[in-house]
């Protein structure tokens, strides 16, 4: 989890613990923009930038550990990365957080709709991707795994997107570690005395939660 989840982390302190000053130096030495905007606006957009950046640089060098520890880097890595660099560099190039807020609901939107493309075509999607994680579940298990985690991905696109929509870009950025990895731990958790009757016999059902 530490390969999925520290970039967010990074994302985290960055935005919080980074001094708001040298932010604001050094997006100014790249940009002139922030001279259009009062204190306040210039302190919010800098501190976007430096966080987003961040966020980006991590979550590369999380797929570079990843590939040189483990040989290779997770699908649901690849998708969570790349939307992570392509949203990213969208929100640093046009200076605007609305792109790296709205990625999660990409990613929970494509999560979702491949998961119901795998119910409806009867084809195993999920298991080929987390197969290692839950050995033993039988065809029902998975099935009904399926199904909860496409429910619970529209659940949170839809959730990123109120918070987002409506609150700070402090409040987001909170929310997004105290409030989206919490969620996805519990519901995890939740889905395991299900697994447990249709077969399921590890005892680490946290190694197939999918990254942020």
């Amino acid at each position: 989890m530490g390969i999925e989840y520290g970039p967010l982390l990074v994302f985290f302190a960055v935005n919080f613990l980074f001094p708001a000053a040298l932010a604001m130096k050094l997006v100014a030495a790249g940009t002139g923009f922030l001279s259009d905007l009062d204190r306040a606006g210039a302190l919010v957009i800098a501190k976007v930038i430096v966080a987003t950046t961040a966020f980006v640089v991590a979550t590369v060098i999380a797929m570079a550990v990843s590939k040189a520890k483990l040989g290779a880097v997770s699908p649901m890595l690849w998708i969570s990365g790349g939307f992570v660099v392509v949203f990213g560099g969208l929100t640093v190039w046009f200076h605007d957080p609305k792109f790296i807020q709205m990625k999660p609901s990409f990613v929970y939107g494509m999560f979702a709709a491949v998961l119901a493309f795998g119910l409806i075509t009867g084809r195993p999607l999920l298991q080929g991707l987390l197969g290692t994680a839950y050995p033993g579940l039988d065809a029902v298990g998975w099935r009904k795994l399926t199904r909860n985690w496409a429910l619970f991905f529209v659940a949170m696109a839809a959730l990123n997107e109120a918070v987002w929509r409506t609150t700070s870009w402090d409040f987001w950025v909170g929310f997004k570690l105290w409030g989206a990895i919490p969620l996805t731990l519990l519901f995890a958790f939740a889905n395991v005395p299900m697994l447990l009757r249709h077969g399921l016999n590890t005892e680490d059902p946290q190694a197939g939660i999918p990254p942020e």
